[in-house]
């Protein structure tokens, strides 16, 4: 009888513990599951991200040592800077899709994905596209590089740096001001800083009692005494309109570019000194006002 009693008791526990098992948490397959994962995927994805951190740093290093060499060899700094950055962007997309394909993740499935998606993105970023339209013939015909002193949609500065959508400009009082690259390539643009030289145009208002010949001498003279006017090219003075109170004179020189504003600010104070000199008289707005007695 004690017999029978005891391997009824093991056969109640033995049912007991299986119900609970079948009921609960098998903590040594949740712990079994874990271990597989990280000695599987886990190790892959550690992996995967030293070898995207350590590939970023060498893609960056490499593009600097590339930029420094070709600053070094005086290469085109637009050009440069554009293809470098164009390489390094493709460089690391390249890793980006090896390292997916190395987790195991299926790179023709994403492909799909982008694909499919690429359309309706293609229909919502439409003037983006332009914008890039526009990076690539901005770069390719090249209206303007570094440096240069740009006129165009309505702003005006240096070109710090051409990107792919948007180009960069430093404005004289140091702002900086953005602009898509798809209204740059399509709008007028004036490039300040092509040539060698330029012309300074400033037109001086005289009174009609003065003498004109004078002012034309004095003004002309002035012109030739700044070291900074070129004497190769012609210096211009002359009457180039009769307005409502005033004889205006056109005066031309040329100067090196770099010293355009020099040269303007530096003239139009010594114009106004020397016709004071001169006594000759330069007009302002004024309303002569007859009364009459009847």
């Amino acid at each position: 009888m004690d017999l029978e009693e005891t391997i009824s008791t093991v056969e109640t526990i033995e049912s007991t513990t299986a119900q609970q098992a079948s009921n609960g948490i098998d903590w040594n397959h949740v712990w079994q599951v874990v271990v597989e994962w990280c000695v599987n995927t886990g190790i892959k994805i550690i992996l995967a991200i030293i070898i995207l951190i350590v590939s970023f740093k060498i893609i960056n290093l490499i593009s600097k040592k590339i930029t420094k060499r070709l600053e070094r060899k005086n290469a085109d700094a637009t050009l440069s800077r554009v293809l470098v950055n164009v390489t390094r962007l493709s460089l690391k997309i390249l890793i980006v899709l090896c390292l997916v394909g190395f987790l195991g993740v299926q790179t023709s499935s994403i492909a799909a994905v982008i694909t499919s998606a690429g359309v309706g993105i293609g229909l919502a970023i439409q003037g983006t596209l332009s914008n890039f339209a526009g990076g690539v013939i901005l770069i390719v015909m090249r209206p303007f590089k570094l440096d240069d002193f740009i006129v165009a949609q309505g702003e005006k500065g240096t070109v710090e740096d051409i990107k792919l959508f948007y180009t960069t400009l430093r404005t004289p009082d140091n702002r900086v001001v953005y602009i898509p690259n798809g209204s740059l390539a399509n709008g007028v643009i004036v490039n300040n800083s092509l040539k060698e030289t330029r012309r300074i145009d400033i037109i001086m208002s005289v009174s009609y009692d003065s003498n004109v010949d004078l002012a034309k001498n004095v003004l002309k003279k002035c012109m030739n005494n700044n070291d900074l006017v070129l004497k190769d090219q012609p210096i211009f003075a002359e009457v180039s309109e009769y307005a409502d109170s005033s004889i205006n004179i056109t005066c031309r020189c040329w100067v090196k570019n770099t010293d355009y504003w020099t040269v303007n600010f530096q003239l139009l104070k010594d114009f106004k000194d020397v016709l004071d000199e001169n006594h000759i008289q330069i007009p302002y707005n004024q309303l002569d006002v007859n009364i009459t007695n009847k």
